[in-house]
């Protein structure tokens, strides 16, 4: 199908910008009909995420054709008007509806956070939207940018484990994490102290969260940045992959009239999404869930979970303290605290916990004996301790993949996006029964460590 201009959607002109358009030699080239697909004609092999993005951007699925990238070009140019700055905004002025000045704030902020439009952004601007897209297309945590002597690194945190994916000239740490600074409305002429902040992104109708970070090192700022998609979903309590006798035990705990239940482990272990699927397994409209979290990860709403979630806003004196001591006027039956982090939190959780609340809450050990001797440390008395702790569950994320070989990783991956086995063998040029004695030697592998995955293709 040869692309032109006037085969090319409103929708896609609407949606998607000229620069990302030519950037990507992309274009549209009408609707299928029959499938309701959008048709998307590309001039080079695209990357495995556009089509994905495309998607999100326009709002419905897409289908790629291959065809001539100069065709694509002079499409491109026909359906956008004319390159020329000048002439772009004579024509969308005239055509645009009148704005007061508030509103075109908004629409330059919205712009600006949207990681997917490039138009009016200087370069820093693009490479960091860019490191935060590729981020979010790896399903990563959290993203670093470490200054060394003569590099700086970009590192992801993916599945608990940090990876480096980038190593960037020395000059560019000032400007990137300028930029980073900006986004998280810190000083960037402070360079001395650290400095913590927060935004949000959008890559189509999905809102990321931010939360951010800066310290000064030897080699100039380190910064952190903490990405919470809302658009990841809230998994079954039964998903999580407890052991039955754990599963049951916990399960039993966290359906008490009240108690204190804690769940521990070290950075990323998924100690927060414990707490929600376990607020999805034991709420109902029969009880009053209310939360203070910092920040709100996942909607309990879009579950159909009726809980009040609250954010701590330390500049506006909303803390867990604070917000727990209000909570507790509400007349709660369930109480989740993002986490326990100092003396007052502690004490006012395991008062409620002895006063007929349910309390859920997380804390920073890396076992659970040693949440006690932790408690105690911030200061509540020990037969307060034993009085209200219900329970307390460890947890830690473990890297099933790390000791497999490269054959079977490739199994894995074929069997978790929904391959045959014949596709398998095909990928690996081998026979089927290949295949299947290495699907028996990963069920052998998984079951010694204590995981029951359902590996058949």
């Amino acid at each position: 199908m040869t692309p032109a201009a006037d085969r090319v959607t409103k929708r896609f002109i609407e949606r998607i910008s000229r620069d990302f358009a030519r950037a990507n030699l992309v274009v549209s080239v009408g609707s299928d009909t029959s499938s309701g697909k959008e048709l998307v004609a590309v001039g080079t092999p695209p990357p495995t995420f556009l089509g994905h993005n495309l998607g999100v951007r326009l709002g419905s699925p897409v289908r790629l054709v291959e065809a001539d990238p100069e065709a694509i070009a002079l499409a491109i140019d026909g359906a956008y008007g004319p390159a020329d700055a000048a002439d772009a905004t004579s024509r969308a002025a005239s055509h645009a509806p009148t704005l007061d000045a508030g509103e075109v704030d908004r629409l330059v902020a919205m712009a600006d956070r949207d990681l997917l439009s490039t138009q009016s952004k200087g370069p820093v601007v693009k490479l960091v939207d860019a490191l935060l897209f590729e981020a979010l297309t790896m399903s990563a945590s959290d993203v670093h940018v470490q200054p060394l002597a003569d590099r700086t690194l970009v590192r992801y945190r993916l599945d608990g484990v940090l990876r480096t994916v980038r190593s960037l000239p020395r000059g560019v740490t000032l400007p990137i994490v300028s930029r980073i600074k900006v986004m998280g409305r810190m000083d960037i002429a402070e360079r001395r102290l650290p400095q913590d902040g927060r935004d949000t992104v959008h890559i189509g109708d999905r809102h990321i969260d931010l939360r951010i970070s800066t310290i000064p090192t030897t080699y100039g700022e380190r910064a952190v940045v903490r990405l919470l998609d809302h658009a990841n979903q809230l998994c079954d309590f039964a998903a999580l992959g407890m052991p039955p006798a754990v599963h049951n035990a916990f399960l039993r705990c966290a359906t008490r009239s009240n108690g204190f239940l804690l769940v521990t482990g070290p950075t990323g272990s998924g100690r927060t999404t414990t707490l929600y699927s376990t607020l999805r397994q034991i709420g109902s409209e029969a009880v009053n869930i209310m939360t203070i979290e910092d920040p709100v990860e996942y909607e309990l709403s879009t579950v159909g979970v009726a809980a009040s979630q609250s954010q701590t806003n330390p500049r506006k004196g909303v803390t867990f303290a604070t917000g727990l001591r209000h909570i507790l006027r509400q007349d709660p039956d369930i109480v989740m605290v993002g986490e326990i982090r100092d003396h007052e939190t502690a004490r006012i959780a395991v008062q409620a916990a002895l006063t007929g609340h349910l309390v859920l809450s997380t804390l920073h050990t890396n076992d659970a004996p040693s949440a006690v001797s932790r408690l105690v440390d911030l200061g509540v008395e020990p037969y307060l301790v034993s009085a209200s702790l219900a329970d307390v569950l460890a947890q830690e994320v473990r890297d099933v993949v790390a000791a497999l070989s490269a054959d079977e990783r490739v199994v894995c991956a074929g069997l978790a996006a929904g391959q045959s086995i014949s596709r398998i063998a095909h990928q690996l040029q081998c026979t089927w029964h290949t295949v299947r004695r290495i699907i028996d030697r990963l069920r052998e592998h998984f079951i010694a460590i204590g995981l029951e995955l359902q590996l058949d293709g």
